[in-house]
């Protein structure tokens, strides 16, 4: 039976940006955790109401098999999910993996976890403005994976979940390839991939 995979829920949360990728990670029998702050509900920015399963405090690197970062706003406005970017680097350091999208990439620069590894986020200037030191590691990419490390900006969904599935090894390269492209691209001929796969 694989880990469960964690998926940070905080106020403000982006609800578009995890989706695919606990979609289909459950759907390939990975329990999704949700892990907010404490216990106490947070609310996303589709104002959707999340109880979390565990409260930040309690989550251990060697209970999960990911730790999921979503963008919010509370990114960007303060410290109040520093305590996230630091859980992150611990995942990181325990060789647990992590995937960070949009605001979530700013969490992670500002922790210096960027700064030796190549990733991506909406745009190279807004990472600059954290002022953190890995500016020569971005990259143009709808996503980038590196030492353990997911990152995708705010447009890029499906890219992110594409390398969530590979990091993980849920599907074999060409499953991952037809699912990005069907859910990406709308690529009826990915169908006939996936179905074969046994995704569908």
């Amino acid at each position: 039976m694989s880990k469960p995979v964690y998926l940070a829920v905080y106020n403000t949360l982006a609800d578009w940006e995890p989706g695919h990728a606990t979609a289909q990670l459950a759907r390939a029998g990975y329990e999704i955790r949700t892990v907010g702050p404490t216990l106490e509900p947070v609310t996303t920015v589709g104002g959707l109401r999340i109880q979390p399963d565990l409260a930040l405090d309690d989550v251990r690197p060697s209970d999960a098999a990911l730790l999921i970062l979503p963008g919010a706003d509370l990114w960007d406005t303060g410290d109040e999910l520093a305590p996230f970017a630091r859980r992150a680097r611990e995942f990181l350091d325990a060789g647990v993996p992590v995937a960070a999208i949009c605001g979530a990439t700013a969490g992670m620069a500002r922790e210096g976890l960027l700064d030796d590894r190549d990733h991506t986020s909406a745009i190279s200037f807004y990472l600059a403005a954290t002022g953190y030191g890995g500016g020569e590691r971005y990259v143009e990419a709808d996503a980038v994976t590196d030492g353990g490390l997911v990152t995708a900006g705010p447009t890029e969904p499906v890219a992110f979940a594409r390398e969530i599935l590979r990091l993980l090894k849920v599907y074999d390269d060409e499953a991952v390839d037809a699912w990005y492209r069907l859910f990406h691209d709308s690529d009826a001929a990915a169908y006939a991939v996936l179905e074969k796969a046994g995704v569908l």
